[in-house]
């Protein structure tokens, strides 16, 4: 319970974190030096000082006793030649205990003073930081003394207590300079990673610890089987196509030059909607398989590829309104066509199932969502994430005879938008009824 209490609390980057194992066992040796050490050895000082004070006081007092009133003034000139206090034998009103709440060594010269001497009203140490101001009763009247400061304390008590705080301030900031070059590497390597994770392929350099160049150089090892395994899927994508459309395209030009009569004729317009079906599907594979990774990132306002979306589909007939839309522009880097791709999908989508269509745009901090909303009869919620595999047709959430597609659409857009460093959220409108698709863009 307390660890998840203080988990809230603590930073979440690595450098926060390891800048606060650094400070606290600093801050705490450094308060363990100051009061253990610093305040005992100071105090010890004092006490042996006021040692020296107290017999000094009791010479006055004594000298008070002992003599007759007149010959006091005389003896206590004398006494403060040679001690070195001012004495003010007959002062009318006593002193008040005051000492500043950061002079420890001041509770020391009070508490020393009142055992020693009997008949102290107060001592003050707050109005003269040079001077300890006492006053006592004795049988000639009020006793009041200037002692100097000097001789009843340390004279730079606290000086240790600067140094090391100094000292401590000044390591610190060394030792997060160095820290700082220390977690860069990391640092950067998180970023090259995240920007592959989006379809990025930025230059890392290896540097750093040894720890953190290991994990680079697996890294680097990593991106570049993965990029090596793209390419030669585009490759060989790129030789299925031409390998699939040639024989379609020669059956295609057969049929057009047969000469058939007109009760053949019907067969062989549905053998030519059969290739028509054949070459959507072949489309729908390539596309899902290709992924646009040919394609650079750019930046792009992401209202005008959502206006752009909602024109293509007002041009094939169908009903698409605009919701809430930013008035700034909404720049992102982003693929471009590969977007527009998951747009068209899930917006015919939205088409195919329903009669009308509503995209929105909403920025985030970290993120960009479009929403594709439909008045489709939707998909139930323990079907949602099956219906983002490949190849998966929801027969009881959408009727297949409605559409032609393959059940690529969704599948295609969740992996355009994982590319982009986001996710594909399926849930349901509230305003609509059917179907709500969040594409999510990470910024």
């Amino acid at each position: 319970m307390f660890f998840a209490w203080l988990k809230r609390y603590l930073p979440g980057s690595l450098y926060g974190r390891a800048a606060l194992i650094l400070l606290v066992p600093m801050v705490m040796i450094q308060l363990v030096v100051l009061v253990a050490f610093s305040q005992r050895y100071f105090e010890d000082i004092t006490r042996q000082l006021m040692r020296g004070v107290v017999a000094e006081v009791g010479l006055y007092v004594d000298a008070i006793a002992a003599l007759e009133p007149e010959d006091l003034p005389e003896a206590m000139a004398a006494l403060d030649r040679r001690i070195g206090f001012v004495a003010d034998l007959g002062a009318a009103a006593p002193v008040t205990d005051a000492r500043p709440w950061y002079d420890f060594s001041a509770r020391v010269i009070a508490s020393d003073l009142r055992a020693g001497v009997e008949g102290i009203e107060g001592v003050d140490t707050a109005s003269d930081r040079r001077a300890v101001r006492v006053s006592a009763r004795t049988a000639a009247g009020r006793l009041l003394l200037e002692i100097p400061r000097t001789r009843a304390s340390a004279r730079n008590p606290h000086q240790l207590m600067v140094w090391t705080l100094f000292t401590g301030v000044v390591m610190t900031l060394i030792a997060a300079i160095f820290l700082r070059n220390q977690l860069r590497p990391i640092r950067q390597l998180s970023e090259v990673a995240e920007a592959f994770g989006r379809g990025e392929s930025k230059p890392y350099r290896l540097a750093g610890a040894t720890e953190v160049r290991s994990a680079g150089a697996a890294f680097l090892n990593m991106r570049a089987r993965i990029e090596r395994q793209i390419e030669q899927r585009t490759l060989m994508l790129s030789g299925v196509s031409h390998d699939l459309r040639t024989p379609l395209t020669r059956i295609r030009l057969g049929l057009s030059m047969l000469e058939v009569s007109e009760a053949e004729a019907e067969e062989v317009a549905a053998m030519q909607g059969d290739l028509d079906e054949m070459e959507r599907l072949i489309d729908a594979f390539l596309a899902f398989a290709r992924s646009d990774t040919t394609e650079e990132p750019q930046p792009c306002d992401l209202r005008e590829i959502v206006q752009a979306a909602k024109a293509k589909a007002e041009r094939a007939g169908g009903q698409v309104a605009l919701g809430t839309m930013p008035d700034a522009p909404e720049v992102l880097r982003v693929r471009p066509e590969a977007l527009a791709r998951a747009l068209d999908n899930l917006v015919g989508n939205g088409l195919r199932y329903g009669d009308a269509v509503r995209i929105s745009l909403k920025p985030f901090e970290r993120a960009a969502v479009i929403s594709i909303e439909d008045n489709g009869p939707g998909i139930a919620e323990d079907v949602r994430e099956r219906a983002l595999q490949p190849f998966v047709r929801l027969d009881a959430a959408r009727n297949q005879n409605l559409g032609s597609g393959v059940g690529l659409g969704l599948s295609i857009a969740h992996d355009i938008a994982r590319r982009h460093g986001g996710t594909l959220r399926l849930g349901v409108s509230e305003d609509m009824g059917g179907l709500k698709a969040d594409l999510v863009i990470a910024r």
